[in-house]
């Protein structure tokens, strides 16, 4: 079983503070990856993210330095082993923060063991509006894009680029068969409403997550003559979707679009060459978008790590232990679960994936974090091998002042 645990002291710059003085206590932290099996990838992402955060803070000149236990659990993307995880972060290990969860669906499972504890959930990569809508408890603040935010920007693409057409759009959707999948195809077609956009629904599939064989849904899809094909699925089971779809007409023959996790180096970087052109993707990170010199930074020291470019899990994880440490220290220490929750719910930070002149920030009612979507079209480019095609033709979406202004259209 992998563990991590990791005891530092560190000294911080964390921006604009409020002035206080050292807080002497450790800042205990409980996250929750998969490591081994499916979604591996992504918890040894996020364990790497952690350190290179870690760093960042104790490389900064600050006189006061905050101390940080971090452990990091290996729940195999197991529901009952998350749970177990959990409980014993927050009944033995006395944690402040538990961070992380990659699927939505264990997310919703473990945010109502939270809930009522006094400890904090930081979600750092699972995507479903549920966790911030209906499922919503005041210590959850999820700190990377979430899924609604990713279909509102690709219900504007669609219009954008593909609703003059005269007629409506014939469009098909296929998506994992749990919550994550459901909601994602349920916002992206309100948004479409909302922007006027006219289509009709000619196809709607729900494959098992970890699917091995598409063979008979993308016959079924090819059969509708979608003009453009939604899809939701993420890691391995997009790359084995598109694996087999190369094998068929169906990307001559329609659009295929996926806003949420479909530009994730993971599946560039899996597909190689294999990945066909012209696909419309996006990603909650991007190796080569922005240009910045902070994101740039952050890929090339993931990769001097761990020899490998990082998936969108890494830029999430690093996101959650930079928006704890600077709450943390707004808030003058763990001890105020109020202060906590108020830096918390007003956060303001700039992150690697922030593009110049923009700043994550927090929307203090629905606790998601507010951050810019980039769509891109695959196109040939090798900088970041093994992948040698990656996004670019990029379209860019800033998000609304408040996240109600979604929300609020959508439930």
């Amino acid at each position: 079983m992998w563990k991590v645990t990791v005891r530092l002291t560190m000294a911080m710059c964390l921006g604009t503070t409020l002035a206080v003085g050292a807080v002497a206590a450790p800042v205990k932290i409980g996250c929750l990856y998969p490591l081994t099996g499916p979604g591996g990838l992504y918890g040894r992402d996020s364990a790497i993210a952690i350190e290179l955060a870690l760093e960042d803070l104790s490389g900064a000149d600050f006189d006061d330095p905050l101390q940080f236990e971090i452990s990091i659990e290996d729940t195999r993307s197991k529901t009952l082993r998350s749970l177990q995880i959990a409980r014993q972060f927050i009944e033995e290990d006395d944690v402040d923060f538990v961070c992380g969860v990659v699927s939505s669906s264990i997310a919703l499972a473990v945010t109502e063991v939270v809930k009522n504890s006094g400890v904090f959930f930081i979600g750092t990569d699972h995507a479903s509006p549920s966790l911030t809508s209906d499922a919503l408890h005041e210590n959850y603040f999820r700190v990377s894009n979430g899924s609604r935010q990713s279909m509102f920007a690709g219900a504007q693409y669609i219009k954008e680029h593909y609703s003059d057409t005269g007629t409506p759009l014939n469009i098909a959707f296929i998506g994992p068969d749990y919550e994550y999948g459901y909601q994602s195809w349920e916002d992206l077609t309100r948004f479409l409403e909302l922007h006027e956009v006219p289509f009709n629904t000619v196809g709607v599939y729900w494959p098992k997550l970890f699917e091995t064989n598409y063979s008979s849904y993308i016959e079924a899809i090819n059969a509708a003559q979608p003009d453009i094909v939604i899809n939701g699925h993420w890691g391995l089971d997009l790359v084995t979707f598109i694996r087999q779809a190369t094998q068929t007409d169906l990307f001559e023959q329609s659009a295929f679009m996926n806003f949420d996790a479909g530009g994730n180096f993971e599946v560039l970087a899996e597909l190689g060459n294999d990945m066909p052109l012209g696909l419309v993707l996006s990603s909650r990170h991007h190796v080569n978008w922005p240009q910045t010199p902070e994101n740039e930074d952050f890929v090339a020291r993931f990769f001097e790590r761990s020899g490998r470019y990082p998936s969108y899990a890494a830029q999430g994880a690093y996101s959650g232990i930079m928006v704890i440490a600077k709450a943390v220290r707004q808030a003058g220490g763990t001890d105020d679960p109020a202060a906590l929750r108020h830096a918390l719910r007003h956060i303001e930070i700039h992150l690697p994936e922030d593009p110049n002149g923009f700043r994550s920030h927090m929307d203090p009612d629905h606790h998601q974090m507010l951050q810019v979507q980039a769509i891109g079209r695959t196109v040939f480019d090798n900088r970041f091998e093994p992948a040698t095609i990656l996004l670019g033709e990029w379209e860019v979406f800033y998000p609304p002042e408040r996240w109600p202004d979604l929300a609020d259209q959508s439930d």
